[in-house]
């Protein structure tokens, strides 16, 4: 009877174990196809990447879509929650979101706290001026307040080529450019493409131009949790079948093509690996 008592206690400790042990390393892959939702960190305020649409509440956005389409793939629902400069790899790494997909550069510096995805868009940094102010590059900024958001590459990249300027940082775009409007910046510099979406959203948009070659290369890529190989490999496998199948250019067009507000054409590919 001991025996018995014994053997079964130590089956059942030996379960107890595999199965925190199984729970240790199972990934962001397996734990979202559990629960069969994948909880996406995206922008809410930067047109046309992650925003609220005026008339349905809803986030919506060219990031937006490049989740919705890998949350598909893995056969579950998403669930979008909004995240800035300064709070998503924070986010990230405290298990708050699965992954970022949030107009984020991919920094070997970035590399240190959290992984990436390979490359899903690219883009340099510019500036945002009121046309006719004389301010054609960074180099016209000697003296003058730029402003930015919290927490981006794009503060450091202004001060690395303009170190006579004075960088004021905000939540967000959108409290830069009104900032801009109110005379309080001579600028707003980041990434090209969000400039586009702040000048086409804007009640005036022949106010505004954006100038200047870039100065910083922006190269996009989606935040995972580091040493999470399982679910990068699986995103990125979602991103290049994108690229080849049209769903890419499919969502790039509607958010960035043509016939929209923030035209910008597709001059770069994909980086992709054969199967």
């Amino acid at each position: 009877m001991k025996r018995f008592n014994f053997v079964f206690v130590l089956v059942m400790v030996l379960t107890l174990v595999l199965s925190f042990g199984a729970a240790l390393n199972a990934g962001t892959l397996e734990d979202a196809k559990a629960k069969g939702v994948l909880v996406a960190g995206v922008k809410d305020a930067v047109v046309p990447f992650g925003f609220v649409d005026e008339n349905t509440k809803e986030l919506v956005g060219f990031d937006v879509d490049i989740c919705r389409e890998i949350a598909n793939k893995m056969g579950v629902k998403l669930e979008l929650k909004p995240v800035t400069s300064a709070t998503r790899i924070p986010k990230l790494s405290q298990g708050m979101v699965d992954l970022a997909a949030c107009t984020m550069t991919h920094k070997l510096s970035r590399d240190e706290v959290i992984d990436f995805s390979l490359t899903y868009f690219m883009d340099g940094q510019k500036l945002l001026v009121k046309k006719g102010s004389g301010i054609n590059s960074y180099k016209d900024l000697a003296g003058k307040k730029v402003g930015s958001a919290k927490g981006s590459t794009s503060e450091k990249n202004i001060k690395n080529v303009q170190p006579d300027c004075t960088v004021l940082s905000f939540e967000g775009y959108p409290q830069a450019f009104l900032a801009l409007k109110q005379g309080k910046v001579s600028a707003v510099t980041t990434d090209s493409v969000i400039l586009v979406g702040l000048k086409g959203s804007d009640d005036n948009p022949e106010m505004w131009e954006i100038v200047g070659d870039f100065f910083a290369k922006e190269p996009y890529g989606i935040g995972v949790r580091e040493n999470d190989s399982n679910f990068r490999d699986f995103v990125n496998a979602s991103l290049i079948e994108m690229w080849e199948d049209g769903t890419y250019l499919k969502i790039y067009n509607k958010w960035l093509g043509p016939d929209t507000n923030y035209y910008m054409p597709l001059t770069w590919e994909m980086e992709t690996f054969p199967k």
